[in-house]
């Protein structure tokens, strides 16, 4: 089947994440283009895509990719930093319109904002074990001249306490402890949050690294689409707010967190199988 794509500025930006963290990516481009028409896809019957296989996050990146293509958008944003280590190079093949991901412009923060130059990076087992960020701040580093020491943890149980929202509970305390007091002893000034749910714990990070700089990947990834689209005319001049939201599978807390990170309200998520999905991702091939 294929696609066809309007690319004016009226239609729609794409969004898609394994769950409710890419919220926070869809927070700063609410707030930052609040003209815009949004289309969010939260895969959350197959979270966290952290812990699968580069072959099958590369299978449901492809999937999530068509089905926003077939809503005829003129970008798409990789809500995902897994998604966006291990298949940002899939999804610019599979689309017509640009494809934001989350590593390249949230290096680039990271290495602006540091002082020291000692750079943390948290996130899934699947986007530190790609090493992505390393990657990526080490070439932008070379080419402001900076020399930069870089120390990646794997974090994976902050998805789950995110999803479930239990970044208040006690035992969030002790598993941020666990991961993050490292870093105190490696001197960072600047952490990346290498996930897009880990802002969902941002009061909790900040409590157990207070004075870190913290570098929000959605933020940074809204200023390069933000550029972007103007560059290319495509901003919208519709005042009206409009945003989608699909979900793979019933999250009781979905419709509650995405209430309170984006601060408006919003209707409530449809929910599409995932044979929709499979269908979406054969009619790609």
């Amino acid at each position: 089947m294929s696609v066809s794509i309007n690319t004016s500025v009226r239609q729609p930006i794409g969004v898609f994440d394994s769950g409710v963290g890419g919220l926070t990516v869809l927070r700063h481009l609410i707030h930052t283009m609040p003209q815009e028409e949004f289309v969010y896809l939260g895969d959350t019957a197959r979270v966290p895509y952290g812990n699968k296989s580069p072959e099958t996050i590369r299978h449901y990146t492809r999937q999530c990719v068509n089905f926003l293509l077939g809503f005829d958008v003129k970008a798409i944003v990789i809500a995902c930093n897994t998604a966006s280590a291990l298949a940002l190079d899939l999804a610019r093949e599979l689309s017509p319109v640009p494809v934001i991901g989350m590593i390249d412009p949230a290096a680039k923060t990271a290495v602006d904002k540091t002082k020291n130059g000692n750079i943390g990076i948290i996130g899934t087992r699947a986007t530190i074990g790609s090493h992505a960020y390393e990657r990526a701040i080490n070439e932008y580093a070379k080419g402001a001249g900076k020399s930069i020491q870089v120390f990646a943890k794997a974090c994976p149980l902050f998805v789950p306490l995110a999803e479930e929202d239990f970044g208040e509970h006690p035992s969030a305390a002790l598993i941020a402890q666990e991961y993050l007091c490292e870093f105190i002893e490696k001197g960072i000034d600047t952490l990346v949050l290498g996930c897009t749910h880990y802002p969902l714990l941002k009061n909790l990070i900040y409590s157990t690294l207070p004075g870190i700089s913290l570098i929000d990947c959605g933020e940074s990834a809204t200023m390069e689409l933000s550029s972007i689209l103007n560059t290319r005319g495509q901003v919208s001049n519709d005042m009206n707010l409009t945003v989608r939201l699909f979900t793979t599978d019933t999250v009781h807390s979905f419709s509650a967190i995405a209430q309170r990170c984006i601060g408006l309200p919003l209707p409530e998520p449809i929910r599409i199988s995932q044979e929709t999905l499979e269908e979406q991702g054969l009619s790609g091939l």
